[in-house]
């Protein structure tokens, strides 16, 4: 498959810093990059091999609160953010960290196959932590009163669902034009923040001999 693991969750807040205050100093997240400009932020931090990333920009609004799970009949795309612990100590070390900040932490709650606990961050947005206290050795691992079909097809991509690529994209277009963060890579690098993988080397020589030839 094309797909290896989850980049990075997309939010927007209001207050940066009061975000940068809570997922770095309250969570314990590592702040690792972000740009800036014309009253708009765009930041990311890591926990994990994941990130979660917040834009920040004039107008921006908290969400309205919903709880974890809640049914709405709003035409919402978000539910909640789930973010694993190591151990039951680090729930419960990250529960009292969070109530001793003023934060009101519920549970923790049995789900069977993890305990969590649920809060919100400063901008309303839902958040959980997760320890996982079984290891599902047999997928779909599915508990269902009315059994979907398509779920018991297996867990794995079925064949035949979706039309095969007829006309793939050839090396020489596989090409990208600048975006917001464009000039960001060149600073990074400029000021030794950040290095190119080695397999990105040949783009950034391609880009050298066009704006050369230019």
């Amino acid at each position: 498959m094309y797909l290896k693991e989850i980049n990075h969750l997309a939010f927007i807040t209001p207050d940066m810093e009061k975000t940068i205050r809570f997922y770095r100093d309250l969570l314990g997240m590592e702040l690792t990059a972000g740009i800036g400009h014309d009253g708009y932020r765009h930041y990311f931090f890591k926990t994990g091999n994941n990130y979660i990333a917040f834009f920040a920009y004039d107008g921006a609004q908290p969400m309205e609160i919903k709880f974890h799970g809640s049914p709405s009949t709003k035409p919402l795309g978000f539910d909640h953010l789930s973010i694993s612990v190591a151990s039951k100590e680090d729930l419960f070390a990250l529960k009292d960290r969070l109530e001793a900040a003023g934060v009101e932490v519920t549970g923790a709650v049995d789900h069977g196959f993890i305990w969590s606990i649920y809060f919100f961050d400063n901008n309303n947005i839902p958040l959980e932590a997760s320890w996982d206290f079984l290891d599902i050795v047999k997928t779909p691992a599915i508990v269902e009163d009315d059994p979907l079909p398509v779920a018991e097809e297996g867990s794995g991509p079925q064949p035949g669902i979706w039309p095969d690529v007829t006309s793939p994209t050839p090396p020489e277009q596989m090409t990208a034009h600048p975006g917001n963060g464009y000039q960001m890579r060149d600073e990074f690098m400029r000021k030794d923040l950040a290095a190119p993988k080695p397999e990105f080397a040949t783009e950034i020589e391609t880009e050298i001999e066009t704006d050369a030839a230019d």
